[in-house]
């Protein structure tokens, strides 16, 4: 892929590759604008594109999906059909379901949209072995450095992670780590001037309401849903209790899950579910939910880079940072060596971690400070869950990420890292 016109290289694209190769169907989602339709129209230069976002190739879809699917498929060889807004056909996913079972090669079909066009238990169980779905997220620091792929949480599950493994990280202030959260990563919005891009971020969530959500499910308040948006902006980095949220929209509880369920799927927010050990019960079961993109967050709540001084709402900056640390973590979770998923944890009397991330053979602890100063009390509860709590017994490192400049380690596999290691080059074994 050539870096031209200011284009960023994806780090998706290594993952997307080998899936083509491994699969018939390849099923690439995430928010709109983030830049899939770029991704693959570059990736797949060959391929044939179209776009139901065409009213005039929608129809003709929805007509007769498997005579379109295989007169294409008859021009194109060994190339893909790239079908970009895949999930605005309701009738597209039997159809490619039909051909595939006929068909055993790979890298037949490359689908992108912004909620999953497979949305059926029937239809995805029966692509079981076949289909590959990815999720392209906003763009992470580490794209937008153009620098090599974060390596942080490999470094963590390490058996001895060591600090010479890390170069230097970038001398980063408060008032940075601010413009990143202000900026937020989709590719054309977050370089616009401050007024405007938070226009047009509060713009882009109209849009999704009034377009993309009526793809997944009609909804009888569209109003209570950017209702509802606004406030998950306000609580991005909390446990959500739906039956407050109900409350507070006027809405059903059940109404509530159902929205929630919605902005998951179109990929504005993103849940982390509450660890719990092997065995025993969990201690909190409310899921901790963070917005995708802090861009957005900050456009819909008025925040600019004077809204976290002494006198306005530096409080507001916790929640934000703790979702931006989230999100860089998830946008690297695809490439790392193994497979990690990521949790929250509380216990019952309060002791807490802001990001679990679970290895299997090994925990990492993640704590986010927003201060530029690091103190042994700031790994008191990553002490306690490695020697008293549900780590005790199981190789537990812990990480505060915070806003100074120094690497440290404070024993007993716990470190204090500045926040921009997590786009720093690091060295493995």
């Amino acid at each position: 892929m050539t870096d031209i016109d200011g284009y960023l290289p994806r780090h998706l694209t290594s993952e997307l590759r080998e899936a083509l190769a491994s699969a018939r169907v390849v099923n690439l989602v995430g928010p709109r604008q983030v830049g899939k339709t770029t991704l693959v129209r570059d990736l797949f230069e060959e391929g044939r594109f179209l776009t139901l976002d065409d009213a005039a190739v929608l129809a003709a879809m929805d007509a007769d999906p498997e005579g379109q699917l295989l007169s294409l498929a008859e021009d194109q060889n060994t190339s893909p059909i790239i079908i970009d807004e895949a999930q605005r056909s309701r009738k597209l996913a039997l159809a490619i379901k039909k051909i595939v079972d006929n068909n055993r090669r790979k890298g037949q079909f490359v689908l992108t949209g912004s909620s999953n066009v497979f949305t059926t238990a029937e239809v995805a169980d029966s692509l079981a072995g076949r289909m590959r779905t990815l999720k392209l997220w906003p763009l992470s620091v580490v794209e937008i450095n153009r620098a090599p792929l974060s390596r942080l949480i490999d470094w963590a599950m390490q058996d001895a992670p060591s600090l010479a493994q890390i170069a230097e990280p970038a001398p980063l202030g408060r008032r940075d780590y601010i413009d990143l959260i202000l900026a937020g990563g989709f590719p054309e919005t977050r370089m616009l001037p401050l007024r405007s891009r938070q226009r047009q971020y509060r713009d882009y969530v109209d849009a999704v309401v009034d377009r993309d959500v009526a793809d997944i499910m009609p909804i009888r308040k569209p109003d209570a849903l950017r209702f509802l948006i606004d406030q998950m902006a306000a609580r991005t980095a909390q446990e959500i209790n739906t039956s407050e949220l109900a409350k507070l929209a006027k809405l059903k509880r059940e109404t509530v899950d159902q929205y929630l369920d919605i902005l998951l799927r179109l990929s504005m927010v993103t849940k982390l579910s509450a660890w719990m050990p092997g065995e025993g019960k969990r201690d909190i079961k409310q899921p901790k939910f963070h917005f995708v993109d802090t861009g957005i967050a900050t456009a819909l709540r008025r925040l600019n880079d004077k809204s976290f001084e002494i006198g306005n709402s530096p409080e507001a900056l916790g929640g934000l940072l703790e979702s931006f640390v989230a999100g860089e973590l998830l946008r690297a979770l695809p490439m790392q060596d193994d497979d990690y998923r990521l949790y929250h944890w509380r216990s019952a009397d309060r002791r807490e971690i802001d990001v679990l991330i679970d290895g299997g053979h090994r925990l990492v602890g993640l704590e986010v400070k927003s201060s530029a100063t690091v103190s042994a009390d700031d790994f008191k509860h990553l002490r306690w869950f490695a020697k008293d709590g549900p780590g005790r017994g199981r190789r537990v490192s812990g990480i505060v990420l915070y806003l100074g400049q120094e690497k440290l380690t404070f024993g007993d596999g716990n470190f204090a890292l500045p926040l921009s290691t997590l786009w720093t080059p690091i060295k493995l074994g």
